[in-house]
């Protein structure tokens, strides 16, 4: 597997190669036409961004020639020298030097291999001084040109447009090589097997090959905040200092451009909500300048970006009340609530619509909006705050949204799914283990007590609220799948556990489109259409109708 310096030396390869054609191409429009000013632009903007892509990656001796270059463009550009007698050979071979510094990174050389580039740059001095280059050979430099060979690129850049369309054929691809897999096996042909297992090997890396083209580093994204940070500060007259962490993170360019919006509200929001203003802080003991930090990490299949500030805290008590106050929950319910049960509050719709809930600390604006864009993805939005010290914000973000893992299972003879981001255990239980308090089931699951409800009664319930369970309809081994979203977790219980599998999730057709409860179908290797469950839509409705 190709390591990180590998990939960047290959991108800014690519890169280079481009930027050296270009220019091979303009400096031969100018010689045609020396008065040529976007030829001259153009070869002055390459130079400057070969110089500074140089720089970044440690290649110090093409910054310095680009540098140089990039002088005497700007010398001629401001009318001060002409593209004219000696310069013209002096330039054509700067390029051409730095053409042959770039293949010689590209073969695993040093550029100090090329020869004659402590000539050249003497040379370009002494045409910024006004001084005539020193003895070029322009018979022998001709005959070198001629005789070179052309190179193309090993990189290329798709649209990704293109890919989409691509991933969306190996989805399909991949719903048909499950089903000539489950076919294989029941008719029990061994030839027939081998060439679906083959099948099943080739169209896997397929899959996982068109995933890892559509990967995007996270500071692609990341490196856009510096000057939105600095912006807001400005705006808010507080004093930010930014960390970025992890921005060699890969993910799928699609969901870095669905959390774009996200992210950017988050931090809008840690500046001027979160954070102190500077004398408020050196007077609770802080730094004057505040601290936000935007990080990027692995987790198994996942990736985890945080958002970090060391600001006000969230008011726990206040968001407590809050709820209250807007009939979320009674009083006596809320003082039975763990911290972060209550945080959860922050990203129910219309939680934060009046005025006066940017007094929590101004977590409340738009979270709701925030929290919908991550659910979209199959993701999760974490909270966690000590109140004094500061608040993290945790997106956990699915690789890939094309194909997602997802737990089977098995209702009234008909098979369902449930994605695994939102799938926290499974369990069976026997009655003596569940009790009932307040009509509602109850199971101990790893010292915390989750409310556990049948998905047929959800399901199949209606416009009224759920009824209260007794003792004498819980019978027999219950298998239960354990969901967890915004902080709750819930317990469903199933007929019965079928499997773990990759699905490719396809939205439903009109009219299925408008029922909250299902995400999308997918297709099984047996040819079963197979509906997903949506868990945050499932939760709220538990929510809604408990007794």
């Amino acid at each position: 597997m190709k390591s990180r310096e590998q990939e960047y030396r290959e991108i800014f390869m690519a890169e280079a190669l481009e930027y050296y054609d270009a220019m091979s191409r303009h400096i031969s429009e100018l010689e045609k036409t020396p008065t040529d000013e976007p030829a001259l632009n153009e070869l002055f903007r390459l130079m400057h961004n070969l110089k500074s892509n140089a720089r970044a990656m440690g290649y110090t001796q093409i910054g310095e020639l680009a540098h140089h270059m990039e002088t005497i463009f700007g010398l001629i550009r401001s009318k001060e020298k002409s593209f004219t007698g000696s310069v013209v050979p002096v330039l054509f071979g700067g390029i051409d030097t730095i053409g042959n510094m770039i293949r010689a990174i590209g073969d695993g050389q040093e550029t100090d291999s090329v020869a004659d580039v402590d000539e050249l740059l003497a040379n370009l001095d002494r045409l910024v001084r006004g001084e005539e280059p020193v003895l070029i050979d322009a018979g022998a430099a001709a005959e070198d040109d001629a005789n070179r060979k052309l190179e193309l690129s090993d990189l290329v850049y798709i649209q990704i447009k293109k890919l989409d369309h691509l991933l969306n054929l190996v989805g399909e691809l991949i719903i048909d090589r499950d089903r000539i897999l489950t076919l294989s096996q029941e008719i029990g042909n061994s030839a027939l097997q081998a060439t679906a297992a083959h099948l099943f090997r080739i169209s896997d890396e397929l899959q996982y090959s068109v995933m890892d083209a559509r990967l995007v580093n996270v500071g692609s994204l990341f490196n856009k905040f510096p000057r939105v940070v600095r912006d807001v500060a400005t705006a808010e007259r507080k004093e930010v200092e930014l960390t970025l962490v992890g921005e060699d993170i890969q993910i799928d360019r699609n969901i870095l451009q669905i959390i774009t919006d996200s992210l950017l509200h988050l931090v809008r929001n840690a500046i001027g909500h979160g954070l102190e203003q500077p004398q408020e802080r050196v007077n609770l003991g802080k730094p004057a300048i505040g601290q936000l930090t935007m990080s990027a990490q692995t987790e198994r299949d996942d990736v985890l970006i945080h958002v970090i500030d060391d600001g006000r805290g969230i008011d726990i008590a206040n968001v407590r009340r809050k709820a209250v106050e807007r009939g979320l929950i009674s009083k006596e319910a809320a003082t039975t609530l763990d911290d972060d049960a209550v945080r959860a509050f922050l990203f129910e719709p219309g939680f934060s619509m009046a005025q006066e809930v940017t007094e929590i600390s101004g977590r409340g604006v738009g979270l709701d909006v925030v929290k919908l864009a991550i659910d979209s993805l199959g993701g999760q939005l974490r909270v966690d705050s000590t109140l004094g010290k500061g608040t993290t914000f945790t997106l956990v973000l699915p690789t890939s949204i094309a194909v997602k893992g997802a737990l089977l299972f098995e209702l009234d003879e008909r098979s369902y799914a449930i994605p695994l981001m939102h799938t926290d255990s499974v369990v069976s239980l026997w009655p003596e283990q569940l009790h009932i308090v307040g009509g509602t089931l109850l199971a101990d699951i790893q010292e915390e007590s989750v409310p556990v409800v049948s998905l047929r009664r959800l399901l199949h319930n209606g416009d009224g609220p759920l009824k209260p369970v007794h003792r004498a309809e819980v019978t027999g081994r219950q298998d239960i799948i354990i969901v967890n979203y915004n902080n709750r977790k819930l317990g469903l219980i199933v007929d019965r556990f079928l499997r773990q599998q990759a699905i490719v999730i396809k939205s439903m057709s009109k009219p299925l489109d408008t029922i909250d409860l299902f995400g999308g179908v997918t297709l099984l290797g047996s040819g079963q259409v197979c509906l997903v469950l949506d868990v945050p839509a499932l939760t709220r409705l538990f929510l809604a109708k408990r007794p």
